[in-house]
């Protein structure tokens, strides 16, 4: 193993929480925000890798309503984990970037070439930009100071740890506590867009498995796309996750919330290297969240 203290960023998240690592300090103990807190983990921790986790992150709603934050965030979270690695020496870091961050008018299946060629989505336009720029600092580092600056781009993730919050979280987790409540309250299921829409979905214990193999097998400046091999409507989300909590009565739809219809990734590069690597299906990945969820209810976040 060519890396042994590496620290995870957003360790204690959906994606963090996966990966086996000691350093995994709490957003108390390590503001990433912070320059001088980032550097000095670092150091007193003599970390040799980086896993970015971290990052400030909702679905659609979140997004739409505040991109001004989204974008100060993560730009100061990515910039400071970043520089702090370069300072400090550290040996090689693997950034995590989204699918948001490609153009809303990509050509299809999306490819890692097309990252910077349109604007994003205009949903997530802010976040997508500065989950962009960690690919922009991550070769402009390798260019002047030789830096091992690798990023990964996930499809939707998804599974235990998420957050659950109705207005701001991703489309799984968030399916999943407005189908609890509405069990609990008896009434009908509503849920945004058409249903119609398709999205391809991974499972947070795979994606911090890949994220671990990546730290360890792969330097080439090219993001690598980290996805499954199927797209799912969300209105098959809707049918399995009413199966997990037991709801019957009626799904409806609010169709001004639409996004995109679908935006597919070219996975086959990931492929070429892990050729026979199992993705845990969706039926399974729902099922353990939501009774993750069900058992954690008071104290998940939401």
């Amino acid at each position: 193993m060519k890396y042994k203290r590496t620290l995870v960023t957003g360790g204690h998240g959906l994606v963090g929480g996966t990966i086996e690592t000691e350093f995994r300090p709490t957003s108390k103990e390590v503001d990433l925000m912070n320059f001088t807190e980032v550097v000095e983990y670092i150091r007193d921790n003599d970390i040799d890798s980086i896993i970015h986790c971290g990052a400030k992150v909702a679905g659609i709603g979140g997004n739409v309503a505040a991109p001004g934050e989204f974008f100060y965030k993560n730009i100061m979270i990515n910039t400071n984990v970043l520089e702090a690695a370069r300072l400090c020496g550290v040996k090689k870091v693997v950034s995590f970037l989204s699918t948001c961050v490609f153009p809303a008018t990509a050509e299809y299946p999306i490819t890692p070439e097309q990252i910077h060629s349109g604007e994003p989505h205009f949903t997530n336009y802010a976040y997508a930009y500065a989950k962009r720029m960690v690919d922009v600092m991550g070769r402009a580092y390798r260019k002047q100071y030789g830096s091992n600056f690798v990023t990964i781009i996930p499809c939707n993730a998804y599974g235990p740890n998420d957050s659950f919050n109705i207005e701001t979280g991703h489309v799984i987790p968030s399916i999943i506590h407005k189908c609890y409540l509405a069990k609990k309250n008896k009434t009908d299921l509503n849920l945004w867009g058409t249903g119609k829409a398709l999205r391809e979905f991974v499972y947070s214990k795979d994606l911090g498995v890949l994220a671990e193999w990546t730290l360890q097998n792969y330097d080439d400046p090219t993001p690598l796309i980290l996805s499954v091999d199927d797209e799912v409507s969300i209105d098959t989300i809707a049918k399995i996750v009413c199966k997990e909590i037991g709801f019957t009565r009626k799904v409806t739809y609010n169709q001004q919330m639409e996004g995109q219809y679908r935006k597919p990734s070219d996975n086959s590069r990931l492929r070429s290297l892990l050729p026979n690597f199992q993705f845990t299906s969706i039926e399974g990945g729902i099922a353990e969240t939501a009774k993750w969820f069900l058992n954690n209810y008071e104290e998940c976040r939401k």
